[in-house]
């Protein structure tokens, strides 16, 4: 193992840019093999080959760029993902409403009846039930 270190020094490495390429040629091998496209299969190489020429390339900065706007680019699927699995966990507990007016989400807890919910952010009244 001592010269796969003294290979990868000076190297950039994997990042969640190379682990996504991964993954994308894995699920498109996978879609290949069972559709039985042997286009796809082939088509699969090519993101595993670029995750590969990143993991060995030396020109650190530009990978590091790279995978910043690919980060920047996941950040709003990202959070909505994790806003979405946050309700989830919650829908045993909470009730979520939309305001009328302004649209934006109320949390309220469930198991209260018919009460008046106040929007904080317009401050507008209405009766719902939970």
């Amino acid at each position: 193992m001592d010269w796969l270190k003294k290979f990868m020094v000076g190297r950039y490495g994997s990042d969640q840019l190379s682990i996504f390429l991964v993954v994308l040629s894995l699920i498109l091998t996978i879609i290949g093999l069972l559709a039985g496209i042997s286009f796809m299969i082939s088509l699969s190489y090519v993101p595993l080959f670029f995750a590969v020429y990143r993991m060995f390339s030396k020109d650190v900065q530009k990978r590091s760029m790279e995978n910043y706007k690919f980060a920047i680019f996941m950040s709003p699927i990202y959070s909505k993902f994790k806003k979405y699995q946050k309700r989830a966990k919650d829908t045993k507990t909470h009730k979520y409403f939309k305001c009328n007016s302004c649209k934006t989400t109320l949390r309220v807890p469930k198991g209260k009846g018919k009460i008046m919910i106040t929007c904080p952010r317009c401050k507008t009244k209405a009766a719902k039930k939970t």
